[in-house]
């Protein structure tokens, strides 16, 4: 399978150590797998002056569950739930989650996340009505790594493109 990573430069080697902290499921290295929500990734770059770079990864040829080793935690959010917004409110707040994950998958907030977060906080939004703005209009999805091993030993720098 093919992944694409948005960004200023070339990433050929990810490093957790540069990981942003408050996005949605926490600190981690994202990649996706549809190309476009790549480059959308790439336009708070364009708006600053960058450089605009889709790094291309290979990675696993089956479900992760079936090769990944056990020990590996992973948390998948099948569709725009509860469960998902309680964890991406927390990871947003740097509030600590659950439990220790090394790869998260799942539906990406869209770009108003903090507004509709700020008013779900404020009890002025339901719930239900803020997953339903949360969610983008088109398909979009997001691998997290959270674990340099895994990083190291399942993520395979292809080739990077520059906008």
């Amino acid at each position: 399978m093919i992944l694409y990573h948005g960004s200023y430069k070339a990433i050929e080697k990810p490093d957790l150590a540069f990981s942003r902290k408050l996005v949605d499921f926490g600190p981690g290295f994202y990649v996706t797998p549809l190309r476009e929500q790549a480059v959308s990734w790439t336009a708070r770059f364009k708006q600053e002056g960058k450089p605009a770079v889709v790094s291309l990864y290979g990675f696993l040829q089956r479900p992760v569950e079936e090769i990944l080793p056990d020990n590996i935690k992973i948390l998948e959010f099948d569709s725009h739930s509860m469960e998902w917004l309680n964890f991406i409110t927390a990871c947003r707040l740097g509030q600590p989650v659950d439990e220790k994950w090394d790869f998260v998958m799942g539906g990406v907030a869209n770009d108003k996340v903090f507004d509709t977060l700020q008013l779900y906080f404020d009890g002025l939004l339901p719930a239900a009505e803020a997953i339903r703005r949360l969610r983008y209009n088109k398909p979009n999805y997001q691998y997290c790594f959270k674990n340099q091993w895994l990083i190291d030993n399942y993520l395979k720098f292809i080739e990077a493109e520059e906008l």
